[in-house]
């Protein structure tokens, strides 16, 4: 079986012997996954630290619902839901951050707040 790891930052991630897994965690009130359980700042921060707890491998922090018809957020509003759980969480947690997000300056505000990766799943 041929392995793959990827090395940034302070990070390791070893694919190919196992899959790896991706705890998500949405801070939106309208997650199609979870209804906005998560939207609160400390709501948001146990449930990553309990997906790591849980053997996740990466933690993906999204903003922003995309769900069918889902309303869109401005690129500050997306920040200001995203931020604090990133910021309260990095370098506490050993898995890197990813933040789900189709928009540069969430991004770039996510990496400089700790987020070690980027998920876009825009078009």
């Amino acid at each position: 079986m041929q392995t793959f790891t990827l090395r940034w930052k302070n990070f390791e991630l070893n694919l190919g012997r196992r899959t790896a897994i991706m705890g998500i965690v949405n801070v939106t009130p309208d997650s199609f996954s979870d209804g906005g359980r998560f939207y609160a700042t400390d709501a948001a921060v146990a449930q990553a630290e309990r997906l790591v707890a849980e053997g996740a491998d990466i933690l993906d922090i999204g903003g922003e619902s995309t769900r069918p018809f889902a309303q869109e957020v401005s690129a500050q509003e997306e920040i200001a839901r995203v931020l604090p759980v990133i910021q309260r969480l990095a370098g506490r947690i050993p898995v890197p951050i990813s933040i789900d997000t189709a928009k540069a300056v969430v991004a770039d505000a996510a990496l400089s707040a700790g987020a070690a990766m980027v998920n876009d799943i825009g078009s």
